[in-house]
């Protein structure tokens, strides 16, 4: 079995179209223009793994006809990709009202913590309610179907978890690096060898917290992945005309864009 990357979102905290704005991004008819905030669902060897879950994420699930959930990370307590965890309920009501195994940083967990202390429990009080076992993400998360290796970067003042997928049974690999100002050198290390890699690539223009495009591009080098996709894009990237100016082996990720790995 080959690993699986769904592309739930790509788009940063604004979403594409942005509220208020006539560009040409947020007015193109180009459905790889049309970006929901930025989230994966990742199956290896049948274990789905869903990270981060963004304002849209029922939306994002529906669409993607995501029907079960094992595991669930949250790369940083930033909204984007936490507001959207209530939206978990239905999938512990999938598991019979047993908490969802929840993993994050300190600062992940305090988030979840302070939007949803009703969720903090072995099981849901009720059918329809979410349930949350929250755990610290260790570097190394072992399970029958594979691997998840993680390592902390910079993002402000938060560390973002960087995640690398390791499918047992085909050894692929995957590299999921985003919302982050760079890539330290063990963080470059950890994805070396990856089929696919994913870095945050926000826009053009530089950003203080964020990877711009050539930052990510000089960071996928350093790498050396032979596929590398950018996601977290804002409205300054069309996506037909800035993907002719990438190098050969990176391109723009987009909603609904689905991977096989390895």
């Amino acid at each position: 079995m080959r690993m699986e990357v769904i592309f739930l979102g790509t788009g940063t905290s604004h979403g594409v179209p942005m509220i208020a704005c006539e560009c040409a991004v947020c007015t193109s008819a180009d459905p790889r223009d049309r970006r929901m905030r930025a989230s994966i669902h990742v199956v290896m060897d049948g274990l789905r793994i869903q990270v981060d879950a963004a304002p849209e994420f029922r939306l994002q699930c529906v669409r993607e006809k995501v029907t079960r959930i094992d595991q669930f990370i949250l790369t940083h307590g930033h909204a984007d990709h936490v507001v959207g965890m209530d939206d978990l309920r239905r999938f512990c009501d999938l598991r019979d009202g047993v908490a969802l195994p929840v993993f994050s940083t300190d600062e992940g967990i305090s988030r979840i913590l302070a939007i949803y202390p009703y969720a903090i429990l072995e099981r849901a009080v009720s059918k329809g309610y979410a349930a949350f076992q929250l755990q610290l993400l260790p570097k190394v998360l072992e399970f029958a179907e594979g691997t998840i290796a993680s390592t902390l970067l910079p993002h402000g003042g938060v560390n973002t978890l960087g995640l690398v997928f390791t499918e047992r049974s085909s050894g692929a690999k995957f590299a999921y690096y985003t919302d982050c100002k760079r890539v330290p050198a063990a963080a470059v290390a950890l994805a070396r060898g990856a089929d696919v890699v994913v870095l945050d690539g926000l826009r053009p223009a530089a950003h203080p917290t964020h990877m711009n495009i050539a930052e990510a591009l000089a960071a996928a080098a350093e790498i050396g992945a032979s596929q590398t996709f950018l996601t977290h894009l804002t409205h300054a990237v069309r996506h037909a005309d800035e993907t002719a100016m990438l190098p050969p082996g990176v391109r723009f990720a987009y909603d609904g864009l689905r991977l096989k790995v390895g």
